[in-house]
């Protein structure tokens, strides 16, 4: 067996950034940045005002009460087109460009107006409610850094930088594939023994949510001639994700099927828990993770696996997004395998508390859904107290 971290390392190290394709802003939420983006225009383009009130010259209105000629107004898309002259004003709004000339705005509270005469009573100071030309940011400014995954902050924040489309990576085509001869769809008749296929549905919602899409191959017989079709049917994938078949047994046909098919193994099972008899290698050049039968063994196996695959491909962050906790209960000393203890994820006093489940079957789904984070427990760890302090994986976005 090896370690958690090598299968990572060597898993990551069997993936490249896929080429990039141009969408259009409206799309690109979700999608990874293959450019750094750049802003097409300075953000505001003009000094504008941050206030409804009257822009001025500070000279004008040193001592209060102030009185001078209202002369136009300058709304949000609208600017006063003349030059603000001494002893002058313009009515301004929100958003609305500052005239030439003036340099401060009073707010409107802190003004009266009578026909075209405005009294303020309060001191205008140079640079007051007034928003400079490129106080965002300016144009040729970076504004999202290649690899990011974009957000609907980043996606406004590209919108108003003028970028009608951004260059991103394409999404990962992964390939996957359930065996089993028990396996049946949700709703379909199932035979005697049978259980419903319920982690391909799981593996799906994550291989979208991390940022790739899904080609959905079905269920695969416990037969050498069905298991060997995989490789047919996948040929136009990035990655080949299998589910079951991977454990020691007479049943365990992917190393059997796909051998002949140009399948080289890279590794075969990883000193963890849940999740040990996990395959990883060579399907005719695309790499192909055999991921275990049981529910949770496979989530698990997904999280740290099959999520750095794929943000390898999108040239992002393969780090896990580890939190560091205190432990609510006292957990015994571990044994030789890496651990990941399903547990709630509580927050006392703003400081996050994982609490571990009494039952850590690997086939429980309630306590996997149920779940708010993994601990994680390295190989021989000690034992620890209550608010002792652990790594975990956070489960709440997933």
């Amino acid at each position: 067996m090896i370690s958690v971290e090598d299968a990572e390392r060597r898993v990551i190290a069997a993936f490249s950034p896929l080429e990039s394709e141009i969408v259009a802003i409206g799309s690109a939420s979700g999608r990874v940045l293959a450019e750094d983006a750049r802003a097409r225009m300075t953000q505001p383009p003009a000094s504008v005002s941050s206030m409804d009130g009257y822009a001025v010259r500070a000279a004008d209105a040193v001592e209060p009460p102030s009185q001078l000629r209202l002369v136009g107004s300058s709304p949000a898309g609208r600017p006063f087109e003349g030059f603000l002259s001494p002893g002058e004003a313009v009515r301004i709004f929100t958003g609305g460009v500052v005239p030439h000339g003036a340099d401060a705005v009073v707010i409107q509270e802190d003004a009266d107006l009578e026909g075209e005469r405005v009294t303020l009573k309060a001191a205008a100071r140079p640079g007051r409610h007034i928003r400079a030309a490129g106080y965002d940011f300016h144009a040729g400014d970076i504004l999202v850094r290649a690899g990011k995954r974009l957000g609907a902050r980043d996606v406004a924040l590209l919108a108003a930088g003028d970028l009608p489309s951004v260059k991103v990576r394409r999404r990962p085509r992964v390939a996957l594939a359930a065996t089993g001869d028990e396996l049946s769809r949700p709703g379909a008749p199932r035979q005697a023994g049978g259980i419903v296929a319920s982690s391909g549905y799981a593996i799906a919602a994550l291989i979208d949510r991390f940022g790739g899409e899904t080609i959905d191959l079905g269920i695969f017989a416990d037969t050498v001639e069905s298991v060997s079709a995989i490789a047919d049917r996948a040929r136009d994938a990035d990655l080949v994700v299998t589910m079951g078949g991977a454990s020691v047994g007479d049943h365990d046909l992917i190393l059997k099927a796909l051998g002949p098919k140009g399948f080289e193994l890279d590794f075969w099972k990883i000193a963890m828990r849940p999740g040990k008899p996990l395959i990883f290698g060579r399907l005719g050049g695309v790499p192909l993770l055999g991921l275990p039968g049981n529910p949770v063994s496979t989530f698990v196996c997904a999280l740290l696996f099959l999520r750095p695959a794929i943000a390898a491909m999108l040239g992002a962050d393969t780090n896990q997004p580890l939190l560091d906790a205190r432990l609510a209960q006292p957990l015994g000393a571990n044994d030789a395998r890496q651990d990941y203890l399903r547990a709630a994820l509580l927050w006392r006093d703003g400081e996050p508390w994982v609490d571990p489940f009494t039952h850590q079957d690997s086939a429980m789904q309630s306590a996997l859904a149920a779940a708010g984070a993994l601990i994680l427990r390295p190989p021989h760890a000690p034992a620890l107290d209550a608010g002792s302090r652990v790594r975990a994986l956070p489960l709440t976005d997933l």
